[in-house]
């Protein structure tokens, strides 16, 4: 029996698809039940296999590209772990001498940029008072001084055009930018800092999804996508042509794109999802 679900391509504010009937994008992978019901996901047969195709850190990598910020592209031109990169610049220490511990700040710092979140929230994250968290952010603003110009940049347009727009031209508009109730003006700046990341993230996506669809067709080829899930892609693949699938994909979503750093995809390929994630 085949799962038939739904997505939308105008749901979500940001420009991501969004699933229902039922959700395929809501499935966890760090739950044991979630695990579980991944399995569950298999081929149409034995001669089937599964392929998961996933955006390395894309969100991150948007903001290395409309940054322009030199210390974030270098890491990744040179393809280091970004999350141990940013905390040899917040701890001051070689990337050889980073521990797992200082990854995980270097991470959470990381994405509360990208989300815009506070101070108070990435200390209940870290375990650490709120101004601890505030000198962490400090110090990753210092590491990467573009961002923080960014930040102010995308908020200052936004304020005067009532819009944001990703790397494509597509606009997100607001209305409480300029509201005197901060807790409603700060939602709409989190959301509109983040959102040409994301929205940025999502237009890629679906334009890798069209040419990927293209180049299976030019080639002849059996293998399918069957599933989105934001920055990941999930085919079905017939064993005969796993390795060319592995190529053309990967040429599909990694090249011909318009950004300063480079996309990296990272394949794997099981008899089901969890196994092929």
């Amino acid at each position: 029996n085949r799962l038939h679900g739904t997505f939308n391509q105008t749901v979500a504010a940001t420009g991501r698809l969004s699933s229902t009937n039922p959700n395929l994008q809501n499935i966890p992978i760090r739950t044991e039940i979630g695990r579980r019901i991944r399995r569950a996901f298999v081929t149409a047969g034995p001669d089937w296999v599964l392929m998961s195709a996933d955006y390395s850190q894309i969100e991150l990598r948007m903001l290395a590209h409309m940054a322009e910020d030199v210390n974030l592209m270098d890491a990744f031109q040179k393809n280091q772990d970004i999350h141990k990169r940013t905390a040899t610049n917040m701890f001051d220490i070689p990337i050889e001498e980073v521990t797992s511990e200082m990854r995980g700040i270097g991470k959470t710092m990381n994405f509360a940029l990208v989300y815009q979140q506070g101070d108070y929230r990435t200390g209940l994250d870290l375990g650490v008072p709120t101004s601890e968290a505030k000198k962490f952010r400090e110090k990753y603003f210092a590491s990467y001084p573009n961002v923080m110009k960014l930040v102010n940049n995308t908020l200052d347009t936004a304020r005067e055009k009532g819009f944001v727009e990703t790397i494509y031209g597509r606009r997100r508009y607001f209305r409480y930018l300029n509201d005197r109730n901060a807790m409603i003006r700060q939602a709409d700046e989190r959301a509109a800092f983040n959102a040409p990341l994301q929205g940025s993230a999502a237009d890629l996506m679906k334009l890798a999804m069209i040419r990927l669809g293209n180049d299976l067709k030019k080639n002849n080829m059996r293998t399918k996508i069957i599933l989105q899930v934001h920055d990941e892609l999930v085919l079905e693949v017939p064993l005969d042509e796993v390795e060319l699938a592995k190529k053309v994909v990967t040429e599909a979503m990694e090249y011909g794109q318009p950004l300063k750093v480079p996309l990296v995809v990272d394949i794997g390929v099981g008899p089901n999802w969890m196994e092929a994630k």
